[in-house]
């Protein structure tokens, strides 16, 4: 007879899958009481028919890191469990048949250098050996990855349950969710077809049904399924033993062994969307209905990389369903909406070779309150509401899958649902001829051309010379860039300057009108969030977040006022109803004066006042983000045309988001999610200046034990040599022949007439001010300059005015 379902348990994880059961484990090997819910039976819905190949290397190093977790876990459970995983290590070969596949495939080599993973170029005779059956008379080059592999699902997890039974964890299968229940924004039990299960965290493991699961607790989890297809032959002469996994990503297709025949897969230019609610609740071990002409353009392309195909039986062409997300990454760690709701879902076909090192992260994030490392690509904030529409998942996720495969060209963009979130200044440029980007939902210009999508390159980039004159204006004129995607908090209540010196590094009890540039740090010293806080009045400051920050950080600050006891302070998300304009450069103030503003060219540095501008009032801030004189004017939203035709009347030209980052690199100007995240400090990123060490703010205490130990700057910025080097950061930097860290950011900087970069540096000699370094751009080097003050403007005196 069954165990009978607890009435209590530390952590509920929901869902059988890869990721369930990696969760489980480590849950259980931390020690803490944790069961799992099974609607169905173990690995039933998309892990039993993963092709479950392994690919090391990521977009990130904490990424590339879950999946070398991964491999060494999986290397050693059958010795722990006794329970073979079927691991098999024969390594990965990626080809190239273009160009620009081969730069892309020779900028991933080099970042797999920066982060540890073996690979390197092979020739494509040496790329024919490794695969005889392949044609490669098109072959222009290839890499050659010894560490990856593959693994036999079912059994993997088999022998991930039965390490979590030996640790005293507890398995209920054929056991559906009905329910998740909260009290104040807290889960606090399951609902299930067998009963409830009071419990402190629950994680979603659920796979492309999370979505729907998630939503019983109040959470919205933006993923979708799609239709993935392999085909698996019968034996083929000429395959012996294990092969390589051959990637061939021009041709959208994959390729390894499989029980004597080939196991041919892809991920096609765009995929085939399938509602959920089509493939059932009882959806399990099924799989979709062959469709031979969807697959047929990828089979010709097999036929040409694999001649021997033509003469193969067919076993079977497996169709089967997995999940996406918008932006391709998958959904990890805790829901902004609920505390102690995880999720692990969204694995966008990486469910297998990430589940080990995700489940592990997962785990800690329940079990110690943190992730191991920052793993913001994956963080469940990181989507608006808009992303929660069926229509826009449906159309988003086939084009998802497509871009698996795409060369990933500098300024990529997606093509499908967009304009989910316009901005108040959506019609103006449009009638500029702006180009946009999509960033939290939000259409942002990055510059300002025809309106025609450029054209892609890893070189001189086609909106080269069009930013050059949008960073000319800011710089000699004067120019206008929207700021109203920004997120902004209100922050009021009579505890409100006490409050904020605990949750930020800088003081923040300043006097009324006061700017102010801090960090919300964890108790580790990392940083949580990069801002400007303006203090309105004596119980009122606004914050100004990133784009794509603002669910996180009001998530973030409404925990510490409740962890804190806080009571007189309110919270609200003011984005949507303020528009944002930075009038930028010399002339900025003569700009602002022809527009009807009265004494702006007054104004401090870092001060704010309330302004009229074009008979709009404006609450004008003295700051700059692009190293050059001017103020950033807050309007309502409602008001926005207005102040932005009187500006641009005025003699100001409109500049967008390309101009804006590299104007930002030129000042090394950091950003959160590339120079700073939670594996950082403001110590290590020459921050200090920022920390107001008399207030008692949140990381405090581990950032005085790093100051004791002679914590150093790690940020530095490259000025290049060569004036047609095009880096775009994530290089490889090398003093010698040693590799001593990787650029963050790069761009062109127009003001110094060089490349320029942010580059993060392990090395204390790489790091002295002139040294010379070695950047790998794409497989050719170039030699840059190391200096530990901006490149353009030293002193700062030009945005000082």
């Amino acid at each position: 007879m069954p165990d009978a379902l607890p009435q209590h348990a530390a952590a509920v994880v929901i869902g059988g899958g890869i990721m369930g059961c990696a969760t489980l484990y480590h849950l259980a090997e931390a020690g803490v009481d944790a069961i799992l819910i099974e609607r169905n039976k173990l690995t039933s819905g998309t892990t039993w028919h993963s092709a479950a190949q392994f690919r090391a290397l990521r977009s990130t190093k904490n990424l590339t890191e879950l999946i070398r977790y991964s491999v060494d876990l999986y290397a050693r459970l059958e010795a722990e469990t006794g329970q073979a995983t079927g691991w098999i290590c024969e390594g990965s070969l990626s080809i190239a048949t273009s160009a620009d596949r081969l730069t892309h495939i020779r900028r991933q080599e080099a970042l797999a250098q920066v982060y540890g993973v073996r690979a390197w170029n092979v020739s494509p005779g040496e790329a024919a050996e490794r695969w005889p059956l392949m044609r490669t008379d098109d072959v222009l080059g290839a890499v050659w990855s010894p560490d990856d592999g593959r693994v036999s699902p079912s059994d993997l997890c088999a022998a991930l349950i039965k390490g979590a039974k030996a640790r005293g964890a507890r398995v209920f299968e054929d056991t559906a969710v009905t329910g998740i229940r909260t009290d104040r924004d807290r889960v606090t039990g399951i609902e299930t077809s067998q009963g409830i299960v009071a419990c402190d965290a629950a994680a979603i493991c659920t796979g492309l049904w999370s979505r729907q699961i998630a939503a019983l607790g109040g959470v919205d989890v933006p993923l979708y399924p799609c239709e993935h297809f392999y085909l698996l032959t019968q034996p083929i002469d000429g395959i012996h033993g294990n092969l390589p996994t051959l990637s061939d990503h021009d041709a959208h297709l994959y390729i390894r062994d499989d029980s004597g025949g080939l196991l041919v897969g892809c991920f096609e230019p765009m995929g085939k969307a399938i509602a959920p609610e089509v493939l059932g609740e009882d959806f399990a071990f099924q799989l979709l209905p062959e469709d031979w002409e969807h697959f047929e353009p990828m089979m010709e392309n097999a036929l040409h990389r694999l001649p021997p195909l033509a003469a193969a039986g067919v076993r079977m062409l497996l169709n089967g369903p997995e999940s996406f997300t918008p932006d391709s990454s998958f959904l990890l760690g805790e829901t902004a909406e609920t505390r102690g709701l995880y999720l692990g879902c969204g694995m966008n076909s990486v469910g297998v070779a990430t589940g080990g090192g995700a489940g592990m992260a997962l785990a800690r994030a329940i079990a110690e309150g943190a992730m191991p490392v920052d793993l913001g690509e994956a963080d469940p904030a990181r989507f608006p509401a808009c992303w929660n529409s069926a229509a826009a998942l449906a159309a988003r996720a086939p084009e998802v899958l497509g871009k698996h495969y795409e060369i990933a060209y500098p300024g990529r963009q997606y093509r499908s649902a967009r304009g989910l979130r316009k901005g108040p200044l959506d019609d103006q440029h449009r009638a500029a001829g702006a180009v946009f980007s999509q960033v939290f939902g939000w259409e942002r210009p990055m510059f300002f051309a025809d309106g025609a999508p450029p054209k892609l390159s890893f070189g001189r980039p086609d909106w080269h010379d069009r930013v050059a004159a949008e960073v000319d204006a800011a710089h000699r004129e004067a120019a206008v860039f929207d700021l109203s995607s920004f997120g902004k908090i209100a922050v009021s209540g009579t505890d409100a300057a006490a409050f904020l010196d605990r949750v930020c590094a800088n003081k923040m009890n300043r006097p009324v009108g006061r700017a102010i540039y801090t960090q919300m740090l964890n108790a580790l010293g990392g940083i949580v969030s990069d801002l400007t806080a303006v203090r309105l009045g004596p119980d009122d400051y606004r914050l100004s977040v990133g784009t794509s920050a603002v669910k996180r950080d009001m998530a973030w600050l409404t925990r510490q006022q409740v962890d804190g006891g806080f009571k007189n302070v309110t919270l609200t998300d003011v984005t949507e109803d303020f528009a944002v304009i930075g009038l930028m450069g010399p002339q900025a103030a003569s700009v602002a004066e022809a527009a009807g503003a009265v004494a702006l060219s007054d104004l401090g540095y870092f001060r704010a006042g309330k302004v009229y501008v074009a008979d709009v009032p404006v609450t004008a801030v003295r700051l700059s983000y692009v190293g050059e004189a001017g103020c950033e004017l807050t309007c309502p939203a409602a008001d926005a045309t207005r102040l932005w035709q009187a500006l641009v009347k005025a003699g100001a030209r409109p500049a967008g988001t390309l101009a804006q980052t590299a104007m930002r690199i030129e000042k090394r100007f950091l950003s959160f999610g590339h120079e700073l995240d939670t594996d950082i400090s403001p110590l290590q990123a020459g921050l200090g200046f920022t920390l107001g060490w008399d207030t008692d703010f949140i990381g405090r205490d581990a950032l005085l034990a790093q100051r004791n130990g002679g914590a150093q700057n790690r940020l530095v910025s490259l000025v290049l040599d060569d004036a047609d080097a095009w880096p775009h950061g994530h290089e490889p930097v090398r003093l010698g022949d040693q590799i001593v860290g990787k650029t963050t950011s790069a761009a062109f900087g127009f003001r110094v007439g060089r490349p320029v970069a942010i580059a993060d540096l392990s090395d204390h000699e790489a790091r002295a001010e002139g040294a010379r370094v070695l950047l790998d751009v794409g497989g050719d080097p170039h030699r840059a300059t190391v200096t530990n003050r901006p490149a353009f403007d030293p002193d700062g005196s030009r945005m000082r005015g």
